[in-house]
């Protein structure tokens, strides 16, 4: 018999990680339940009490949604943080016809993130399009802690857009209206909806239709109200003698919007195929050939896909004509929530990056198991623009809200599927659990893996031959991106919020069970570089996910958990004075300086970490606060202390101690003397029998002494500037690029000269054009 794991979206909260539930779910979801028949067509569905968080606000609507009256004037936004008056204006969006002819009833869903305080608990929210009332429909996703909303996904259906018009959709504060009662899908199915995919493995078909899961099983219901339903199910594919397949399944998401006169209108059909199961034996590569049928007409087909092990892909459908608008959001307002680091706003991106950019998005033809722009091989080494807390495609979107820099950014957290760490539990249909399996791990070391107390190996199969599993993708902790976040964020789609959670976890079960300390979930022991796109990523999932998702608690925890040990072993009583991490046997105190081995490490990689531990300060995790402080001293002394040259604080390696086992040195002008001073270093003294560190800091001479090393090394290289930084400082992933956004968040700390430090930073004689690539483009608050 066919097994289908559910979540539900009920008040009773995580008393077990590992229980089954429903993906969290708008105004309320579907209870756990047998499989059931359809209800009847818009029955009312009778569900467990909804968590707060998941309130849906409609803006009072009549049976005729689309009767547009008068507006009053808008009231401009308030102070961020303050409580807005019913009419003011939270925030704006531009909406832009992108067809060449005029649409009629265009539904609008997008995720919309506010800032604390903005949009209370007990407020609504109302649309203003072009001068008239527009009613919306408000699905609350997550909020912080005094209870205002955080993140919503907003719905809206224009009567009618001009070809090429460009029109400002405000969000204001309105009174909160009475609750919609949910509808299951019945008259969309009463209506001869479904939608197949048909895959053929092995010469053998299996199919998998969201019409049969939605009559005969439980579904989860993500958004809910009077212009748009959602409704989630997945399952095993199953052969012609009803045989699931042991490895590949299908997720089908089913967003069903309502027309003028309240019957259902366009629907939107998102389809991932996963090859995702944790504990399955025998993971494998499997080819096939697949097919997708909306209402029994063929739509999509590729053949003879290579589907990687641990792997899923997605493609949505319009079986209607698909609305063809671009959403710009509120640049200013995003940043400001805190929602996303502080970007320069005075940035302009290049059109000519921007063309580029979507020439080469175009050029690699992006599809199921491919993966276009990232370097595939992830632990490679070198800058390039998918490090960072947002790569530079999303950066450019941020800066932009350019439609190619956001199908991009967007189509990249679709691909972000490809890679080979998707890890499922059958059981709760989640990420596997480092709670439900304290000793998972995604390969087998020694006996590491093994659970004494639950007499069981808990490490995830491996194919047998490894040839089963050859994959183009190697994903790795310390250079990995932050696919996921941003496109969950504008778009509130659930395959982008999995993929969140998916990279997030996979950083915990790629450790040794011991190193993490089990379901603990430390990150201490990955490289420093590592440990900080952990953070970034785990702070992110944490912030996001929505109030009653399972995972919230679970990756909050997670967060508190490492938080805490930071503080413990490097705030409380720690004798490192300069503020650098040095937990780290693999990047830390690592590389050779002139005491000998172990005796330098990589400022490059601790900036990584500061600003990873800024923006979980600014995403709202108090106990980040210490650590920043804590960690805020060392891209503050790098630049401000007395007898360290300022322009070498974006070295690629810096003496930290005399020999490896000496004690760190208790002062930066210490630790410059020592990286910059060694007689028997040539590098440091150049033709003429000068010594760098004898050359006035930031001066010509200085900047004179650099170029006759040049001349003396014959690399050609023009003449250097007075002040211009060391480590590539025209780069935008060069060391200083990768120090600013340290620099930035620790300006916003408060401890002494840490706003100095961005001044003398600010005024470097070299700096990179952003213009191309802007993910380290980040300035104090």
């Amino acid at each position: 018999m066919s097994i289908i794991h559910y979540r539900a979206c009920t008040s009773r909260g995580l008393a077990s990680l590992g229980a089954a539930f429903l993906v969290a779910c708008g105004g309320g979801g579907a209870p756990e339940r047998a499989a059931t028949p359809a209800p009847a067509p818009d029955a009312p569905v009778q569900a467990a009490p909804a968590a707060p968080a998941d309130t849906v606000v409609t803006e009072a609507h009549s049976s005729a949604l689309l009767s547009l009256t008068p507006a009053n004037p808008l009231t401009p936004a308030p102070p961020l943080g303050l409580p807005a008056a019913i009419g003011t204006t939270l925030t704006t969006l531009q909406l832009i016809n992108k067809a060449s002819f005029l649409q009629y009833n265009v539904p609008l869903t997008f995720g919309q993130v506010f800032a604390p305080g903005a949009f209370p608990a007990t407020g609504g929210l109302a649309g203003v399009y072009a001068g008239a009332a527009l009613p919306l429909q408000v699905n609350i996703k997550a909020r912080h802690p005094d209870g205002s909303v955080r993140h919503a996904i907003i719905t809206a259906v224009l009567p009618q857009m001009a070809a090429g018009q460009n029109g400002t959709l405000a969000l204001t504060a309105a009174a909160a209206p009475a609750q919609s009662p949910q509808t299951g899908p019945g008259s969309l199915l009463a209506s001869g909806f479904d939608a197949t995919v048909k895959l053929t493995v092995d010469g053998q078909p299996y199919t998998a239709s969201a019409a049969e899961l939605l009559q005969n099983t439980a579904y989860q219901t993500w958004l809910s109200g009077p212009m748009v339903n959602e409704w989630q199910v997945s399952a095993p594919f199953k052969s012609a003698a009803g045989v699931n397949h042991p490895h590949l399944s299908a997720r089908f998401a089913i967003r069903s919007y309502k027309s003028g006169n309240g019957v259902y209108g366009k629907t939107r059909v998102d389809v991932t195929v996963e090859n995702n199961w944790a504990y399955e034996p025998a993971p494998k590569t499997f080819t096939y050939d697949a097919e997708v049928l909306i209402n029994r007409k063929s739509i999509y087909n590729i053949a003879a896909l290579k589907h990687y092990h641990h792997a899923r892909w997605r493609k949505v459908f319009w079986p209607e004509l698909e609305p063809a608008v671009h959403i710009k959001h509120d640049t200013a307002y995003l940043i400001a929530s805190k929602a996303v680091p502080n970007y320069d706003q005075g940035l302009t991106i290049s059109p000519t990056a921007l063309t580029t950019m979507k020439t080469t998005w175009d050029a690699a033809k992006p599809g199921p198991m491919g993966m276009a722009m990232v370097d595939k091989y992830m632990p490679a080494t070198g800058g390039r623009p998918d490090i960072g807390l947002n790569h530079a495609w999303g950066a450019m979107y941020l800066l932009s809200m350019d439609e190619r820099a956001k199908e991009v950014t967007v189509g990249l957290s679709d691909l972000s599927g490809s890679w080979p760490m998707h890890y499922r539990d059958r059981v709760t249909g989640q990420p596997v659990s480092i709670v439900d399996y304290p000793f998972v791990r995604d390969i087998k070391i020694s006996v590491d893996s093994f659970n004494r107390a639950l007499n069981r190996w808990e490490d995830l199969p491996q194919c047998t031959p490894a040839i089963e599993c050859k994959t183009p993708y190697t994903p790795e902790t310390s250079h990995h991106p932050s696919f996921s976040y941003l496109p969950y964020l504008v778009t509130g789609d659930t395959y982008h919020l999995d993929e969140l959670h998916f990279w997030a976890n996979w950083n915990l079960i790629n450790q040794n069970p011991g190193y993490r300390k089990h379901a603990t979930g430390l990150v201490k022991s990955h490289q420093v570089r590592g440990q900080a796109w952990s953070l970034r990523s785990l702070t992110q999932a944490a912030y996001i996910a929505p109030d009653d998702h399972p995972l919230k608690a679970y990756f909050n925890k997670i967060v508190d958990n490492n938080l805490d040990w930071y503080n413990t072993t490097f705030v409380a009583g720690n004798t490192n004075q300069l503020g650098f991490i040095d937990n780290s046997g693999f990047a830390a105190v690592a590389y050779t300086g002139p005491g000998g081995p172990k005796t330098g490490m990589s400022p490059w990689q601790d900036d990584f970490f500061t600003s990873s531990i800024g923006q979980a300060h600014e995403l709202g995790f108090t106990k980040s606060k210490t650590l920043l402080d804590w960690k805020a001293r060392f891209p503050v002394g790098r630049l401000t202390a007395p007898g360290y040259c300022w322009v070498d604080g974006a070295v690629y390696a810096l003496s930290v101690r005399a020999t490896e086992a000496s004690p760190y040195f208790t002062t930066f002008a210490q630790a410059w003397q020592a990286t910059f001073r060694a007689a028997d270093n040539t590098d440091l003294v150049n033709s003429t029998g000068q010594r760098y560190v004898d050359q006035p800091c930031a001066s010509q001479l200085q900047a004179n002494w650099r170029t006759q090393l040049e001349i003396d090394k014959r690399s050609g290289r023009t003449p250097w500037l007075a002040g211009e930084m060391t480590g590539y400082a025209s780069s935008q992933e060069g060391f200083p690029a990768n120090m600013q956004p340290a620099v930035a968040m620790a300006a916003s700390t408060g401890i002494p000269n840490a706003r100095a430090a961005w001044d003398v930073f600010a005024k470097r004689t070299i700096k990179p054009d952003y213009g191309q690539r802007p993910q380290f483009a980040i300035v104090p608050r």
